[in-house]
């Protein structure tokens, strides 16, 4: 097993020990992380040297760094379990005072877990082929200091239109309470499959988020940009575009395994994340089905 931490959020060394204790009697092996870059080294590790690879990861943080280790864990997807020090918690749902109840679950072999659609890019530069996995959304963006990027974009053989924009997000169902949302996507509950796409500031107030089947392939190509277009892939990764360059964007054929904490469906999970108000409480549905 792996046991992941970020060091940056003080409060997760409060539970750090009571964690390890109670891990330690129940795993045959635990390995301890306190940041990304060894997230990923004990990912090389586990594939190469030990020739292993953990059941599950718990980690101790919040959304960021669980996508720090769903990048490091892409290509060979292991449960993961998010305890949430971060401001949101969309990805890394339990709640620090509820860790042993989920952990106890998983144990056994009652968790809750979603199987969250990702997204693969592909692009060609220099004759040599590149390509990224994001669970939640890959963004083509111009840089700060100029003007609109103009994008090209294409669904399967369908033309759709040509965005003058500050970028453009394809997003997952996990993606659409991040980046996409801030810049007015859709939300959609995380069982979904389905790619949003959302402009980020587009000049035509009529260019409106849209969201598409989970098989299409969409292709975009920079039309123009006056300066640095970048690629970022779950604010993890960033690949340069250039001009007339094209990339494309469809499903990954395998979901990554993320445990949520029990009782936490996805509508309490946007109350209490987003913080909402004034919502409709259960009480208020008579049950007898006269309103």
């Amino acid at each position: 097993m792996l046991l992941v931490v970020n060091p940056a959020k003080p409060a997760t060394s409060e539970l750090l020990p009571r964690l390890q204790s109670w891990l330690e009697p129940r795993v045959d092996s635990l390995v301890l992380v306190n940041d990304a870059e060894k997230t990923r080294a004990a990912a090389r590790s586990q594939d190469t040297e030990d020739d292993r690879r953990p059941d599950l990861i718990v980690v101790l943080g919040g959304d960021g760094t669980m996508l720090s280790v769903v990048s490091a864990w892409a290509h060979d997807p292991v449960p993961t379990l998010g305890i949430n020090f971060g401001r949101v918690g969309f990805l890394a749902s339990t709640l620090p005072t509820r860790w042993e109840e989920t952990l106890s679950g998983i144990f056994a072999g009652e968790g809750v877990l979603e199987r969250r659609m990702r997204l693969v890019a592909e692009w060609n530069r220099n004759g040599e082929t590149s390509r990224a996995i994001a669970l939640n959304e890959v963004v083509l963006q111009r840089g700060a200091h100029q003007g609109m990027l103009v994008a090209a974009l294409r669904v399967g053989e369908d033309w759709v239109t040509k965005y003058r924009a500050d970028g453009l997000i394809l997003a997952t169902p996990s993606g659409s309470t991040a980046y996409s949302l801030s810049a007015g996507g859709p939300i959609l509950a995380p069982a979904m499959e389905a790619i949003v796409v959302t402009p980020i500031c587009s000049q035509a107030l009529s260019n409106r988020p849209i969201v598409l089947s989970p098989d299409s392939e969409v292709a975009m190509v920079v039309v123009s940009s006056s300066g640095i277009t970048t690629l970022a892939v779950d604010g993890q990764a960033f690949f340069p575009i250039e001009e007339g360059q094209l990339f494309t964007v469809r499903r990954h054929p395998v979901p990554y395994p993320i445990y949520s904490m029990p009782g936490l469906d996805a509508y309490r999970r946007l109350r209490h994340r987003l913080g909402w108000r004034g919502s409709v409480e259960p009480d208020d549905f008579l049950g007898d089905g006269s309103r």
